[in-house]
């Protein structure tokens, strides 16, 4: 799959594409991940920021218990805030970092992902490349929308992270991660493949399963 990584674009004639469209190709759709929905999901923010909760509370607990001044519970508190905030702060600005520097592409050929918040790279993946596609909803209108390959094609699970599905490391499946309105992106996708393939009865499909925490369920293989 090393031939649809493309690692530096410096200059995009059009933004989230590596070069202009082909004659005839047509821009779809593009959008980029909620850093909330990263940081909420992806990073579980929330569990942390409950562990430091449970800390602070184990710490004003044990120092009331072993008749500690008060002074000496509120640093030890203090000491537990300012690191809960330190590192809440890094997770928030890791999840932004990867909204802005992300931006997902689909057209009636392909779909093209660039990302990279150390490194910047555009994964293209072309329609006659996929076998099928896996919707996960997350809330009412957020989820994940996992890309199956077909066998020939693999990635790399550690650079494509996180835009890539759970913890598929011998097949890895690159995904659209945490999308805002990922059942319009669904529709977008699934016409845009049906179009496509249906001149050759491949129509592929896509399944909508309800779940928290971007469990995806199995991808459908696109017929053959």
């Amino acid at each position: 799959m090393s031939q649809f990584v493309i690692r530096e674009h410096e200059i995009e004639p059009l933004p989230g594409l590596p070069g202009v469209p082909p004659v005839g190709e047509v821009v779809l759709w593009q959008g980029r991940p909620s850093s909330a929905l990263v940081a909420r999901h992806l990073l579980k923010i929330r569990w942390i920021v409950g562990y430091f909760l449970i800390l602070a509370s184990w710490a004003v607990i044990a120092g009331l218990n072993d008749g500690q001044p008060a002074g000496g519970i509120l640093f030890s508190v203090a000491v537990l805030t300012a690191l809960a905030g330190v590192l809440i702060g890094m997770i928030e600005l890791f999840a932004w970092a990867v909204e802005k520097t992300t931006l997902y592409t689909i057209t009636t050929e392909r779909i093209v992902m660039r990302f990279g918040v150390a490194i910047s790279m555009t994964l293209n993946l072309p329609f006659r490349q996929i076998d099928g596609v896996a919707l996960a909803r997350i809330g009412e209108k957020g989820g994940l929308i996992a890309i199956g390959l077909l066998p020939e094609q693999r990635i790399s699970w550690l650079i494509q992270w996180p835009h890539v599905r759970g913890f598929r490391f011998s097949k890895p499946e690159p995904s659209l991660i945490y999308l805002p309105d990922a059942d319009k992106v669904a529709s977008v996708l699934s016409a845009a493949i049906g179009q496509y393939r249906g001149a050759r009865a491949e129509q592929p499909r896509i399944i909508v399963q309800n779940v928290g925490g971007g469990v995806m369920p199995p991808s459908v293989v696109a017929a053959e």
